[in-house]
């Protein structure tokens, strides 16, 4: 048996609309949650509607884990947008997610879902959280948490924790976007020397500041002599021939911003990489810093952990720290970080506007309202 639920998702490229599918009915060990708020990642899901992610331009193998143009691309409509929802549970047929739980989980806009606890994790969002700030939970703040991680393992392997990534060390953070200041915020907490944020736009690094967070142009568009890599080189220097970021957290989606990384590390530094690019990477210069320096770049792509990780860091324990930088900086993240709330229904419009570029002032983070 199944029920109807109403879903965002795109028709065609560039026709985000509100689809009805079908969810099935809740059996045993399962229960059915009902959306209260669904956070946009608006990166990912304007790709999509775009149709400029990789998957609707190339064909997939997930056998070979590889794109080529010997099949199809993916094909639309896409049902499924979105991965920071909220919900309440409303049936339960598991004595592990009671009625009336409020729960946070990865499942789209959608106005219900078959929660299932052995297949898709299931966050209890607690009473002591702002329930909005629960979007966080699921999803966007454990892409966050596994960007520390991967820095983690690059420098005290698999048995570290999510401090050894950072603590004591000079940490750069380029893009002021909801993942950059989330991570930015997850570094200063678990104990970094000192964090740079590197942004474009005047309007994210304000945002920024007033989350007590220092910033730089990047690129410094009115100062072109003097550039967030530089000004970083100059702010940490370790000794001769010896400066820069230990490591730096990419947040942008951008090549210009994986070029200010690497220029911004000192040798044999690290970039670790959670942005989601859709073109190629020009800006890029293999040859130049990343050889001379001896750089890397790590993906910390949220669907795996570190190597020798995943048993002592499942989604829930990503969560869990998520809930700690909630619970200390949550009222400020509301303010500053959430710029945008509206109904279920507004979804599809300005999901178009966004892919259109037609808003004047984008949000940073928008929350529909179930």
């Amino acid at each position: 048996m199944s029920r109807a639920v109403r879903t965002i998702g795109v028709a065609a490229p560039g026709q985000p609309a509100i689809l009805d599918v079908d969810e099935p009915d809740p059996g045993p060990g399962q229960a059915w949650v009902h959306t209260e708020w669904s956070g946009i990642s608006a990166g990912t899901e304007v790709a999509l509607v775009r149709g400029t992610d990789p998957h609707h331009l190339l064909h997939w193998d997930p056998e070979l884990r590889s794109f080529d143009d010997v099949g199809p691309p993916a094909a639309y409509p896409v049902t499924g947008l979105g991965y920071m929802e909220v919900g309440r549970v409303t049936e339960s047929r598991t004595p592990d997610l009671e009625e009336g739980r409020l729960v946070a989980m990865a499942y789209g806009h959608r106005t219900g879902t078959c929660a299932d606890p052995s297949v898709k994790p299931v966050i209890p969002v607690p009473d002591d959280l702002d329930p909005l700030l629960g979007v966080y939970l699921a999803q966007m703040g454990p892409i966050c948490v596994n960007g520390l991680l991967h820095a983690a393992a690059d420098v005290a392997g698999p048995r570290a924790g999510v401090d050894a990534g950072v603590r004591d060390r000079h940490v750069l953070v380029t893009g002021a976007g909801v993942i950059g200041l989330l991570t930015a915020m997850l570094a200063v907490r678990h104990g970094a020397a000192d964090v740079v944020v590197a942004e474009p736009s005047a309007e994210r690094r304000a945002v920024a500041e007033a989350l007590g967070l220092t910033t730089l142009p990047d690129p410094a568009a009115d100062e072109p002599a003097h550039p967030a890599w530089r000004a970083v080189k100059e702010r940490w220097r370790h000794g001769p021939g010896d400066a820069g970021a230990d490591v730096v957290l990419q947040c942008r989606g951008h090549d210009a911003a994986l070029a200010t990384g690497l220029k911004a590390l000192r040798p044999q530094g690290t970039v670790v990489d959670l942005g989601f690019y859709q073109a190629g990477a020009e800006a890029v210069r293999l040859g130049e810093e990343f050889h001379h320096n001896g750089l890397a770049v790590v993906c910390a792509q949220i669907s795996r952990v570190p190597p020798g990780m995943a048993g002592a860091w499942p989604r829930t324990a990503l969560a869990q720290v998520t809930l700690d930088l909630l619970r200390e900086r949550g009222p400020d993240i509301r303010t500053h970080v959430v710029t945008d709330v509206l109904p279920f229904e507004e979804g599809p419009r300005l999901l178009a506007d966004l892919a259109g570029r037609r808003l004047a002032a984008p949000p940073l983070q928008a929350v529909l309202r179930f």
